[in-house]
């Protein structure tokens, strides 16, 4: 169902997730500070540099070409008919009327009436064919193939005159509203059955006479003016063929100058009127080889991607670029693109226009082959994208698949950076977007009570989850920047929204069975939630801040760590929240107080799971304890008092779970309190493994581990102490050495192992402090030209527990300035 989420690419969705992750968590962890890092594969940074992909050429081409030369062939033709008009006019008319034989006055005569009907039907002819394609499903059926069907035309079309007039009645009301749809059978998709209201005519159903109205419906005027051309061509050819095949003018008589031109100006005019019809003739006919035998239409269709309704967009379209190269310039439909026409068709006020804009636009925007281009040309268009937006509160049942369009349209544009910065900046957009959601529980109206959570199913008429995916998917688009993560923030009624589709029921949770699409609207509300929740500055205050007095947040969360073995994706999303929400100390204490929250964590943290997502989720459980643990000395009562201390320390043990094992381990030395000192004895246990990896292990291991030794090894006297150091075979000279060279090795503070100096010098002062002899010890090894060393390039950095981006959170209660200074004391420094 990913495929869903994206628009049909499980590919991009893996890009822009790993993107995601990597802007926000670059560390993978809230322990380090985390630099702001371009994105390489973002192709709207612009430092970086999009993937070259071939050229795909515009399948409209074909259509706008073929109008340019049809219009070539018509406007010459028109050309010849006009001469022929001026010399049967000026020159025969006015010059040889009296002289002229009686048949030839009357085929010239013939002629000319028979060509100015076919200039006048021509040049209205592309107007009601226009008005034809203005319905849907009219222009479907009424195809250009269907209005040229010969014999079975004047058939019905003689049936449609004499029919009585109660079968005829129906079509006589076409001012009344339509779009009434009796049937609750009807599909959605139904359009001219479920159309809107309207208080005005539909130019394509306006009966023009009050009786036969089928036969003088608007859009039945192109068949009659199409077939009058080629009559009138036709007669035209057979009028002309005669005259010059049989070349008798009249008798001339010697000596008469009035007449002695007048073959060669008749010949001329026969010839005109017959090269004038026949250049019509043959326009007609490559017409009907290019759009019958070819399938012109049909072809571009295809390669366009936009399926069977798809026919009536092109024809739309071909009549457009045929209208422009024969009213004005030849070139001017060259200047066409798909593209911009259903952009075009999108603004118009005609509901059938906007659903054939909006099913372009929607079927190019999520087509591989013409999405970039397309996105790019609606991104730069800021009356297209406010458009969309005002769209998306359209919520009439007749206007769905309009709806849809725009929603899925925007779905692929917020993918941009850009684009989605132009899409949040609209006014009033988020209100539209958050239109899209249909919660299952509604705000009450009493101030002491919450309405109940009723189940919301798609109707017959209307698909709502349709729109929550979509709604919840362009938000969380949207929310990869941090200015609209705060315009989501701050839009009323919004974030409940959110918060409420992140609830799954136990047996929905258990279920295999269960519908992929009900697991994917908890999945994208969690990831959104988690956005928004690891935001950094004072947005993300605000937003985590938010987010825990939801009450039903951090209980919904709950649930799907109770329930949702068979889910450890979403199991992990929750745990990211809730590691998100603990960077603040109120939400902290929500997370703590709420029944099971952390029992569940420690389940999942303890739990041998052999898949590899498992293992991730237990790694996230376990940064999710420490960050709860973390100066929060009720929290850690409530984790003593679960009595797995000792789990913990075994799970020091176990490669993956370790360095988040000694996080929690110290968070409970650090800031239990004193009258848990006694609960806190059994840390001892876990010295030797301790001391073993400071001295064998690096990096982040290795901070963790000098992090508990520093506190963890207060609980032990000297005599423990010297008991652990003989059974492990390491000697205190030996671990003082390797704290000197620690800091030899770490000049100046690093980002990725932030407090391993602090770390080091803290186990260092309480050696000293445990054993004197150590002071002498660290005093040959040079430790106080190292600690000197540290005085000079002491950062802020080293002072704080956590991280929200570049910002540190939570600071120690001691500067690592006052314990260079307190072990320099120590070493005999005043």
């Amino acid at each position: 169902m990913d495929k869903e989420e994206d628009g049909g690419s499980i590919h991009l969705e893996v890009i822009e997730l790993t993107k995601l992750n990597a802007a926000r968590s670059p560390g993978g962890t809230r322990f380090t500070p985390q630099r702001t890092t371009i994105e390489k594969g973002d192709s709207n940074n612009s430092n970086s540099v999009s993937p070259i992909r071939p050229a795909v050429s515009a399948p409209e081409k074909q259509l706008t070409i073929f109008a340019l030369r049809l219009a070539v062939l018509e406007k010459a033709a028109t050309s010849l008919g006009t001469l022929g008009f001026i010399w049967a006019t000026v020159v025969l008319l006015g010059g040889f009327a009296i002289t002229l034989d009686k048949t030839d006055f009357w085929f010239i005569t013939i002629i000319l009436l028979i060509e100015g009907t076919r200039i006048f039907s021509r040049s209205h002819e592309l107007e009601w064919q226009h008005q034809a394609t203005w319905s849907v499903t009219d222009a479907g059926i009424y195809s250009f193939q269907a209005m040229r069907s010969s014999s079975h035309f004047i058939v019905d079309t003689l049936k449609s005159i004499f029919r009585p007039i109660a079968v005829r009645k129906q079509s006589q009301h076409g001012r009344e509203v339509s779009g009434r749809n009796n049937n609750p059978e009807a599909s959605p998709g139904n359009w001219e059955l479920g159309k809107m209201p309207s208080r005005t005519w539909k130019s394509s159903d306006v009966p023009l006479l009050p009786y036969a109205p089928w036969v003088f419906v608007s859009r039945n005027i192109s068949k009659v003016l199409y077939w009058l051309q080629l009559l009138s061509a036709t007669a035209c050819v057979v009028l002309s063929l005669l005259k010059l095949i049989e070349h008798n003018y009249g008798e001339v008589a010697k000596g008469d100058s009035d007449k002695k031109n007048r073959k060669s100006a008749l010949t001329i005019f026969y010839a005109l009127a017959l090269a004038e019809a026949l250049l019509f003739l043959m326009e007609k006919a490559y017409w009907e080889w290019k759009l019958s035998f070819c399938r012109l239409l049909e072809k571009v269709n295809k390669e366009c991607e936009l399926g069977d309704s798809g026919v009536v967009s092109i024809r739309r379209f071909f009549y457009d670029a045929y209208s422009k190269c024969v009213n004005g310039s030849i070139f001017d439909g060259l200047k066409m693109d798909m593209v911009s026409f259903a952009m075009d068709l999108l603004a118009s006020n005609s509901p059938d226009e906007q659903l054939i804009g909006a099913r372009i636009l929607r079927q190019f925007a999520i087509s591989e082959r013409y999405s970039d281009d397309t996105l790019q040309k609606i991104g730069i268009n800021l009356s297209v994208i406010e458009r969309l937006v005002e769209m998306l509160n359209w919520k009439d049942a007749r206007e769905e698949e309009i709806r849809l369009s725009a929603a899925e349209i925007l779905s692929k544009l917020a993918g941009k950076k850009q684009n989605s910065l132009r899409v949040a900046g609209i006014p009033g957009a988020m209100e539209s977007i958050s239109s899209l959601l249909k919660p299952s529980r509604n705000l009450s109206s009493a101030c002491d009570e919450i309405c109940e959570k009723r189940i919301i199913s798609d109707q017959i008429n209307y698909g709502y989850w349709t729109f929550n995916h979509l709604g919840l998917l362009i938000l969380k688009k949207l929310a990869r920047d941090q200015d609209n993560c705060g315009k989501i923030g701050n839009t009323r009624c919004l974030l409940p929204k959110i918060i409420d589709f992140t609830h799954a029921e136990d047996r929905m949770l258990k279920d295999e069975n269960v519908t992929h699409s009900q697991i994917l609207t908890v999945k994208r509300s969690l990831q959104l939630v988690k956005m928004l929740a690891s935001s950094a500055g004072s947005t993300g205050r605000h937003l985590r801040r938010e987010i825990s007095e939801i009450v039903f947040t951090i209980s919904n969360i709950r649930e799907i760590l109770r329930n949702g073995e068979k889910h450890p994706k979403l199991q992990k999303l929750g745990i990211e929240i809730l590691t998100s929400l603990a960077l603040e100390e109120n939400a902290t204490e929500r997370i703590g107080g709420t029944g099971g929250v952390l029992k569940e964590l420690f389940n999942i943290f303890f739990k041998r799971g052999t898949g590899e997502d498992q293992n991730h989720v237990r790694i996230a459980a376990g940064e999710a304890l420490a960050m709860l643990a973390m100066d929060s000395k009720s929290n850690c009562h409530r984790i003593l008092k679960l009595k797995v201390l000792e789990k913990l320390v075994g799970a020091l043990e176990v490669p993956f779970l370790r360095v988040n094992a000694a996080r929690i381990i110290r968070n409970l030395c650090a800031f239990s309190g004193s009258e848990c000192f006694y609960q806190l004895r059994g840390v001892r246990a876990a010295a030797p493994t301790v001391l073993k990896a400071i001295m064998s292990e690096e990096k982040k291991l290795q901070e963790v581990m000098l992090g508990l030794a520093a506190t963890g090894f207060k609980f032990m006297t000297s005599e423990e102490s010297s008991i652990v150091f003989t059974k492990t075979g390491i000697r205190e000279a030996g671990l003082a050495y390797e704290l000197v060279q620690i800091l030899r090795k770490y000049k100046h503070p690093p980002i990725k192992v932030p407090r391993i100096r602090r770390f080091t010098i803290e186990l260092a002062i309480w050696m000293m402090r445990d054993n004197e002899a150590n002071v002498h010890i660290f005093k040959d090894l040079g430790m106080e030209e190292e600690l000197e060393g540290v005085l000079e390039t002491t950062s802020d950095i080293e002072n704080f527990n956590i991280f929200s981006g570049t910002v540190g959170l939570n600071r120690h209660g001691t500067s690592i300035h006052s314990l260079v200074e307190n072990a320099l004391k120590l070493l005999g420094r005043q």
